[in-house]
Parts: structure tokens; C-alpha cells; sequence
């Protein structure tokens, strides 16, 4: 056998394993580990497996990410996503569907403190879905929401997978941050603007806006303050210059550990709990990185994703066509596994595609977190409809599904426009 079919017997055997329920790091490193063997040899193979941990373990640019997790759960025991929440209810409470869209924004805005897709759902969920069940809002608008919201979580800068995408791409983390903000706010007024549109065609699935006073809505900033210093002293310093990546990142974990204590938040429970999850989340993340590194160098002794590219490059197809043919796949993958390993898995096969088109890796980095979030909501997995399923047990995942839908719809939009208008997400970056 050529090393490309055993890529690919090795891309089919990755998929079987996590269908049948493996750990997602496990499998790329099995999968990875073997195939370099049959490749190579099994001495290569050990070798390999002997080099990857301690090499990405020494890699300073993974620093970042434990710090940004860490900043996400201090944050979320500081009680800043519930000041966000009432915000967003009290300056969108004139729109149509008002909660809803007051629960996009303020997935928005945690989602500059947390950078989760699955945290942001989880913490927004929560606080939201009680209260919009309380005002009869239809549990299919409620739900889908909360769980678009969620996506916003990847694609508002700090972000975990725009971290490993990086590294990966051996791109600037900083630049990529800052081509998120103008898609990140195009995309939340896009899915306002599909919540008020669907409300309007249905006025049954939300109860009649009622206006907040002027003066509850400036009072409703009063709680924001943490959140503004917390944002702009990571981004703001962080794209000053004054701060590196990684300095921006600790310095936001110590300031969401400050705000717990402001917020009379910090207790010994609150603190190791925080510390728990951090270590947990990032202990799985760092697999997902071994695994995905081993993986990485097997396919590209295949010389696969090279010989993809230069298929594509000889059919003569546009760049368009090519991007709806990684859409699909990516919708698909989607429905198998989390944003992280689509990432790692797909970034090494891609790369050289794009870089054949001569399209810029940041502009990519944006689009791919766009497929992310498709793979957030689309049946049969949709990690965020099953979150808000978990959240009320009662409400059927059919009913999640339904309400998710319209807003696939809005984020294939979103995915158009960053095409037809690169601008959007370079214009930033083009500054820096």
C-alpha cells in the first residue's frame, strides 16, 4: 500500500474509534502512533512518541491557554455573566423576542472572558433559560438561543481553539484575536436580527416586548464595569503592545481572581473549584495536542495533504468551490466531534490547500471558526443543543434541534459575507 491509502484507511479507522465512543486525544494518538509505524517503522514510531509530549510541553505559546482558562472560570465565580445578562435584558428589551436577543449579547460578551463554546452555553444557559421560560417564550426559541449563543464563545476573542489553530498554523495569536472582533459583532447583530425576524413571523413563540426606562437601562451598566476592565486591560494591552500574548493572559487570571474577591465571591470552595475545572479542561486539551501532533507528522510522511492540494490545484476550480466543499466536510465532522479535534484533525489537510489558493491563513483561521460553530448546533451531535438539553431535562433535544436550526442558517450567512468581503475580517488585523 502507498502511504496516501494508508492516510486515508488511517482518517476512516479515526472516525469508526470515535464513533464507537473513544477518547478524541486517545484515538489521534493510537491512530497516529500505528500509522507512522506502517509507514515508517516501529522504531520511528517510538520515537516519535517519545519526542511529542516533551516537545510540546516545552512549547511557550500553550502557556497561554490554561491562563485563559483560568481567567474564564474566575470570571464565571466573579458573577460577571449574570451583570451581562441583565444588561443585555434591560438595552434589548424593546426588540421583539428581547430576552432572546439580550441572551445573544451577552453570550457575546462572556464570551470575551471565557472563550468556550461549551462554558459559554453552559453559564448562559443557566442564568437565561429560567427566565425565559418564565415570560412564555416557546422553549424552541429559548433554547436555540441560548445555544447559538454559545458559538459566540470561540469566535469574540480570548478563544481557545483561534489558540491551537495558531500553533498549528504558526500564525500571530494576537492578530488572529483581533480578526475576531468585527465577525464576532457581525455575527451577534446577525442573529438578533434572525431572533426579531423569526418572532415576527410567529408572534406566538415570544410575549411582547416591554421597555425597560432609560434610567434602568444606565443602571443596568453599573454591573459592567468588572467586565470592561477585564477586557480591556487582556485585549486592550495585548494589542497596545504593553503586554505579550501570554502576559495579557495571566495578567487577566489574576484580575478575574481580584473581581471574585471584589464581588465577595473568593471562598476556599470557589477558589479550588475554579482551579479543578481549569486543570481538568486543560489536562484534555493538552492530550487533544499530543494527539493531534503525532497525528499530524503520520499524515504528513503521507504526503496526503500535499497531493489534495495539488489535485484541486489541476481540476481548475475556484477558491468558492473549494471552501463549500470544506464546509461539508466540516458540517459533518461536526456531527462526530468536538470544535478542538475537527481542528487539529482537518488544520494539517487544509493548510496547504489554502496556501495553494494564496489566501491568508488569519482570514482562514476566522472561517474555520464559523464551521466550528456550525458543528456546535447541527443534529445529530451539536454539543451546545446537548448542553441545553442537559440544562432542562424536560424540554426533548428535538425541540433543542428546531430551535437551533434557523440560526445554522444565519452562520452559513456569516460564512458568505466573510467570503464576498474579506475586509471584515482583515481590516483589524491590516492595522496592527
Amino acid at each position: 500500500m502507498t502511504p496516501a491509502v494508508i492516510g486515508i484507511i488511517a482518517i476512516v479507522i479515526f472516525l469508526l474509534l470515535i464513533f464507537l465512543g473513544m477518547n478524541i486525544g486517545l484515538a489521534l494518538l493510537l491512530v497516529g502512533f500505528v500509522g507512522y509505524a506502517a509507514v515508517l517503522n516501529p522504531a520511528a514510531a517510538i520515537g516519535l512518541i517519545r519526542k511529542v509530549p516533551a516537545t510540546q510541553a516545552s512549547t511557550y505559546a500553550l502557556i497561554v491557554i490554561p491562563l485563559f482558562i483560568l481567567m474564564g472560570n474566575f470570571g464565571y465565580h466573579a458573577g460577571l455573566s449574570g451583570s451581562l445578562y441583565r444588561a443585555g435584558q434591560k438595552w434589548f428589551s424593546w426588540l421583539p423576542g428581547s430576552l432572546a436577543a439580550g441572551t445573544v449579547a451577552a453570550s457575546a460578551g462572556f464570551g470575551a472572558i471565557c472563550g468556550s463554546c461549551a462554558a459559554t452555553c453552559a453559564t448562559m444557559g443557566t442564568i437565561a433559560l429560567p427566565e425565559m421560560r418564565k415570560a412564555n417564550y416557546a422553549d424552541r426559541l429559548s433554547t436555540g438561543s441560548i445555544a447559538m449563543g454559545g458559538t459566540l464563545g470561540i469566535l469574540i476573542p480570548p478563544s481557545t481553539p483561534m489558540i491551537i489553530y495558531c500553533i498549528m498554523a504558526e500564525e500571530s495569536i494576537g492578530k488572529q484575536f483581533i480578526a475576531g472582533i468585527l465577525p464576532g459583532i457581525m455575527l451577534t447583530v446577525l442573529c438578533i436580527a434572525t431572533i426579531v425576524l423569526l418572532v415576527k413571523l410567529k408572534p406566538s413563540i415570544a410575549p411582547k416586548p416591554e421597555k425597560a426606562a432609560w434610567r434602568e437601562r444606565f443602571s443596568s451598566l453599573a454591573g459592567l464595569w468588572a467586565v470592561v476592565l477585564l477586557f480591556g486591560a487582556v485585549l486592550g494591552g495585548m494589542f497596545s503592545g504593553y503586554f505579550s500574548v501570554n502576559q495579557s493572559a495571566a495578567i487577566g487570571a489574576f484580575l478575574a481572581l481580584i473581581l471574585m474577591a471584589v464581588n465577595r465571591n473568593l471562598s476556599w470552595r470557589t477558589f479550588k473549584l475554579a482551579l479543578k475545572d481549569s486543570v481538568t479542561t486543560f489536562a484534555m486539551t493538552f492530550l487533544l495536542v499530543i494527539g493531534a501532533s503525532v497525528f499530524s507528522n503520520f499524515l504528513a510522511i503521507t504526503k496526503m495533504p500535499m497531493m489534495l492540494a495539488d489535485a484541486l490545484e489541476s481540476m481548475d476550480v475556484s477558491f468558492g468551490v473549494v471552501l463549500i466543499l470544506m464546509t461539508i466536510v466540516y458540517i459533518i465532522l461536526g456531527m462526530l466531534m468536538d470544535e478542538l479535534p475537527m481542528i487539529m484533525l482537518t488544520v494539517p489537510i487544509f493548510l496547504p490547500i489554502v496556501a495553494s489558493y494564496g489566501q491568508d491563513f488569519i482570514w482562514f483561521g476566522i472561517y474555520i471558526i464559523l464551521v466550528m460553530e456550525l458543528g456546535a448546533l447541527a443534529p445529530p451531535v451539536g454539543l451546545n443543543c446537548f448542553i441545553i438539553q442537559g440544562i432542562a431535562k424536560d424540554i426533548p433535544l428535538g425541540t433543542v434541534y428546531k430551535g437551533a436550526m434557523p440560526f445554522v442558517v444565519t452562520i452559513i450567512i456569516g460564512i458568505v459575507l466573510i467570503y464576498l468581503f474579506p475586509e471584515i475580517v482583515m481590516f483589524l488585523p491590516n492595522l496592527l
